[in-house]
């Protein structure tokens, strides 16, 4: 089965702060994309999986109230937690176990405002 989503935008209104804020949290490089006009970086992906990028945009504005995105944690959400509050966010939400069914997940907001959600699939 394919996944039901496969991109998300996340607004950001200061590109350099956001690389540098997702870098940390994902431990990962954020390059900017070619031709882009330095409003769009991506995320870390692989070819075939839901992944996005960070956009700056008149259209896309962040904010806590819209659409959430859950970030794979690598199996440690509260590691994902910790790195985003040093780098400058605030944890929403602490780590919590959901159940069989969901896993793991926390929120935190990120260098730009947004709620953005962490989740450990459930140990099967």
């Amino acid at each position: 089965m394919s996944n039901t989503i496969v991109w998300a935008d996340i607004p950001v209104t200061d590109m350099d702060r956001a690389r540098t804020f997702y870098a940390a949290v994902l431990q990962a490089e954020i390059p900017l994309m070619d031709g882009a006009n330095g409003d769009v970086a991506l995320l870390p992906m692989e070819r075939g999986e839901a992944s996005g990028d960070l956009v700056r945009s008149e259209n896309q504005k962040p904010g806590l109230t819209g659409v959430t995105i859950y970030l794979d944690s690598k199996g440690d959400p509260e590691g994902m937690i910790a790195r985003a509050a040093a780098a400058g966010g605030k944890v929403l939400t602490p780590v919590a176990n959901m159940g069989d069914m969901v896993g793991s997940i926390g929120y935190f907001a990120d260098s730009e405002g947004n709620r953005i959600g962490v989740h450990k699939p459930p140990q099967g």
